[in-house]
């Protein structure tokens, strides 16, 4: 049953490249270009995963288990892997699936954000991160301080998620849309061809995290998409050869890698490319802070900002407002200071020589 792991990995990386989703763009588009473009599908991805997880709950289909809240370790986790994947230029799923298409620089970021969720997790610092994820406090949930139901905060959420879709939609009908002249005909064209808008990305990121959780769930993983803990795993099984690591969770963040590579030979968008030796470091220093971060708050841009808000989780919430907060801040050191730095001296007039008598 692991394999439909593998399966599910790789359709979702296959969506990912197609639609280039990538959550580090939605949440660094809201500050930069105070654009929702993919935050909105974002939201609604969460919304329809909450309401598929909400019904599977309810039929006894599934059994989720909400993260309990340790407040300093998810806001300190949350914004230093924030700040880590502006550095690696990709959230966790975004470093998977650019890595599928030929970047040595994810592969990079990708490489140390494995291993140091393995140390944080699996090795010497594991004891620090238990000790920080110990520190819990109050209810783990929204439904459970407010005494609801869960389909409460579902109903609401998705109430709120429909009227920002309706208006973003609004907002960008009638703007013309670029095309591209097709290299096949017929779904060939769909599937490979052309990308996917955000739109479409967004809705199936939301079925394929509903399917995630009834395939784990018949495979004996009690979860839904999880990307931090499966690559510490990883780590660790090539490390110590525990075949017990190698479970469903793992074979989904390598089915990311073949799905995406898949997709990008079949649009022609697969190539090789090395960055220079600047853009290498801050790769892997991102891998480094987003394998910490993730570690500490308990997940990543998709088991927290994901899989623990269509929980409505505090975990959840609050990491994905850290993690915002965290690249908020790592887009204005690493983007707008350094051209505002540039424009500020392009502006300055030349400076006068005095000869030497």
């Amino acid at each position: 049953m692991i394999l439909t792991g593998l399966l599910l990995g790789a359709v979702l990386g296959y969506v990912l490249q197609r639609s280039r989703f990538c959550v580090t763009g939605a949440f660094r588009d809201l500050y930069l270009a105070r654009s929702a473009r993919y935050f909105t599908p974002f939201l609604l991805a969460i919304a329809i995963q909450a309401v598929g997880v909400a019904a599977l709950t309810g039929v006894g289909v599934i059994a989720p288990e909400p993260a309990s809240f340790a407040p300093l370790a998810v806001i300190g986790g949350g914004l230093l892997f924030g700040v880590g994947i502006i550095m690696a230029g990709g959230c966790a799923t975004g470093t998977y699936y650019r890595a599928g298409e030929g970047l040595i620089g994810s592969w990079v970021a990708l490489i140390f954000y494995a291993l140091l969720a393995a140390v944080m997790k699996h090795g010497p610092l594991g004891g620090f991160t238990e000790a920080a994820r110990d520190r819990t406090v109050g209810d783990a949930t929204l439904q459970e301080t407010l005494g609801v139901s869960v389909w409460v905060p579902v109903i609401a959420f998705s109430a709120i998620v429909a009227l920002l879709v309706v208006r973003q939609v609004r907002r960008s009908a009638g703007r013309p849309k670029a095309t591209l002249p097709p290299r096949r005909t017929g779904l060939g064209h769909y599937l490979a061809d052309i990308p996917w808008s955000p739109w479409v990305g967004g809705v199936l990121l939301g079925l394929i995290a509903i399917a995630a959780w009834v395939l784990s769930t018949a495979a004996g993983r009690n979860g839904g998409l999880g990307i931090t803990t499966p690559s510490a795993n990883i780590v660790t099984f090539l490390a110590t050869g525990d075949v017990t690591l190698v479970d469903w969770s793992v074979m989904l963040v390598l089915g990311i890698l073949v799905g995406s590579f898949v997709a990008a030979k079949l649009s022609g968008e697969f190539r090789w490319r090395v960055p220079d030796a600047s853009t290498m470091l801050r790769s892997a220093g991102g891998g480094v802070a987003m394998g910490v971060g993730a570690a500490l708050a308990g997940g990543c841009t998709i088991g927290n900002s994901l899989v623990e808000t269509s929980l409505f989780s505090y975990q959840g919430w609050v990491s994905l407002i850290a993690i915002m907060l965290g690249t908020w801040g790592a887009a204005w050191f690493f983007l707008v200071r350094p051209q505002r730095a540039a424009a500020s001296a392009g502006n300055r007039p030349a400076p006068v020589l005095t000869p030497v008598a």
